[in-house]
């Protein structure tokens, strides 16, 4: 890949169901991603596995089909999150298991009830157990700028 080469990262399927009242079928999330897939978007986010088992059943119909774009897979940055990814996307040509963990003082004091030093170390441990599995890994520290 060159370095003038943008890649295009799509969110649609996973954070647009964020709105209240915008919640997708698996049929209408597998209608999206073959149209994001023919306009060429690179890396299409389907879902959080490990949220529902109807996401779960989404993002495995998704990575199944899908072949142009790499297919990514929210998890928070602990082993059964990541397990639920790769459960879901070990049938995509190309993969990304995309893990996060708050790391703002407030989330991580009254969230995740960790010092900054223990929400580090998780995201180390995650992002490792990640590697194993699926040479894309993506990071993303929640809530980072606050």
């Amino acid at each position: 890949m060159s370095p003038q080469h943008l890649i295009i990262f799509d969110t649609t399927m996973r954070d647009g169901e964020q709105s209240p009242g915008a919640s997708m079928t698996k049929d209408e999330k597998l209608r999206i991603a073959r149209a994001l897939e023919r306009l060429g978007v690179d890396v299409i986010e389907a879902g959080f596995p490990a949220s529902s088992n109807g996401d779960f059943e989404a993002v495995r119909a998704i990575a199944n089909v899908v072949r142009d774009s790499t297919v990514a897979g929210l998890c928070r940055a602990n082993d059964r999150d990541i397990q639920r990814g790769i459960d879901a996307l070990k049938g995509a040509r190309s993969w990304r298991l995309h893990t996060f963990i708050a790391t703002s003082p407030i989330h991580m004091e009254k969230k995740l009830r960790m010092t900054p030093e223990q929400v580090l170390e998780q995201a180390k441990l995650a992002v490792r157990y990640a590697k194993n599995a699926c040479p894309d890994v993506e990071f993303s520290p929640e809530d980072g700028s606050r």
